[in-house]
């Protein structure tokens, strides 16, 4: 039942910080402040570091890990692309991360308590990364 829930939380991870990276770079090119496109350069290779070691962590386990849903991904790409069509201010960026960060957070704090029979490596790394999100949120709550 550990190395099972440890995969899975793992998976969960791996697949959430994909997801992370892949939406800061869509909106890093729109950004207008040299501040905030320091902010998502500086999270964005926090969450590359946090993806190697959940990388790591899986092969010890044999598993190739888990890339984010496509409907979940397709729909954030969307939405991305339509309100910075609309408003393309740091603002508008800022609104989309944090919302982003939210679902996140919430997302592995449900795996978390999921997959609670998982090692206490994985959960660290799980914890780290909602504390990662958690911390963009704030920074970008001043560009709101």
């Amino acid at each position: 039942m550990i190395e099972q829930d440890t995969i899975k939380l793992l998976r969960e991870c791996d697949a959430g910080v994909k997801m992370g990276i892949t939406s800061i770079e869509d909106v890093l090119p729109a950004t207008n402040s040299d501040e905030l496109e320091k902010i998502l350069t500086k999270c964005k290779e926090k969450h590359e570091n946090l993806s190697e070691e959940i990388q790591k962590e899986l092969d010890r386990f044999g598993d190739d890990g888990k890339e984010p849903n496509p409907m979940a991904k397709g729909m954030s790409w969307l939405k991305t692309n339509v309100k910075l069509a609309m408003d393309e201010t740091d603002h508008t960026i800022a609104d989309l991360m944090i919302d982003g960060c939210d679902m996140g957070v919430k997302s592995l704090s449900r795996y978390l308590n999921q997959y609670e029979a998982a090692d206490e490596h994985s959960k660290d790394i799980a914890k780290r990364l909602i504390k990662l999100e958690e911390k963009l949120g704030e920074d970008l709550r001043s560009y709101l």
